[in-house]
């Protein structure tokens, strides 16, 4: 089993962070993830005190997720973080509504956007990708699907597969898994209350305590060239009940 991390966007309403680092080393996480709104404002001194802490809990970042606006607006402040913070791999997280393509070629040029935006990424010796939700599975007017020109307009690109969202957006994960297994390079490892259940937690779960074949789709996975396992859930009421036992869960895969 690969070293298991924790997507921080899980712990936003658990400040401080210092805190929580805290939290996640002592239930055995020894990497995590990062976020836009945890570094994109922040001076260098700030960023600074963010190692700091990682280094004084023993963990590392090597993920990390940056929006598309700074990834294209402020390429070199994006590399001088992942440089302070040792972010390795690099991944564009979300788009609004909104701003959402609703035809196929459309989501062909937003691969193509995305492409060009992590050029100077890659340049640096970092990988890029895109990490996806559920709405890159929903079925556009012609019967395909936009994730496939995402990837045809951006055919560099990594995927860090959230592979609950995938089946939120009315998809077969391991067929995915299957199709693009080779671009994985991280997964999203989080899971779906059975239905009713944990409305409170906008139907999320546990790793291990919902729907989601966590032990088949590892197996499904083995063959693709993920080396990270990021533990998430997007809105939980205990961060850590959360951890603990997510981590149990995923070290037994």
């Amino acid at each position: 089993m690969q070293t298991v991390s924790f997507q921080l966007y899980s712990a936003r309403n658990f400040q401080p962070f210092a805190e929580v680092f805290r939290i996640l080393a002592d239930a055995g996480y020894k990497q995590v993830e990062g976020y836009s709104a945890l570094y994109a404002a922040l001076d260098d001194a700030a960023i600074q005190q963010v190692k700091a802490d990682l280094d004084a809990n023993g963990l590392t970042m090597p993920t990390a997720h940056f929006g598309l606006d700074m990834l294209e607006i402020e390429p070199d402040r994006v590399i001088v973080i992942c440089r302070t913070l040792g972010i390795e791999a690099v991944y564009c997280p979300y788009l609004l509504p909104e701003e959402r393509p609703t035809d196929a070629a459309g989501w062909r040029a937003l691969g193509e956007r995305l492409q060009k935006a992590g050029a100077p990424i890659r340049a640096a010796g970092l990988i890029f990708g895109w990490h996806n939700h559920d709405f890159e599975f929903f079925t556009l007017p012609d019967g395909t699907v936009p994730l496939d020109h995402l990837f045809e307009g951006g055919p560099d690109l990594a995927w860090e597969a959230d592979i609950a969202w995938i089946i939120r957006g009315g998809a077969d994960p391991f067929a995915w898994i299957k199709k693009y297994g080779s671009r994985i390079t991280a997964v999203h490892v989080k899971d779906i209350a059975p239905k009713g259940e944990n409305a409170d937690e906008d139907g999320w779960a546990d790793v291990g305590h919902g729907i989601v074949p966590w032990a088949d789709l590892a197996k499904a996975l083995a063959g693709s060239p993920v080396k990270h396992f990021i533990v998430e859930h997007d809105n939980p009421k205990d961060i850590t009940r959360l951890a603990t036992r997510s981590i149990a869960t995923v070290k037994a895969f």
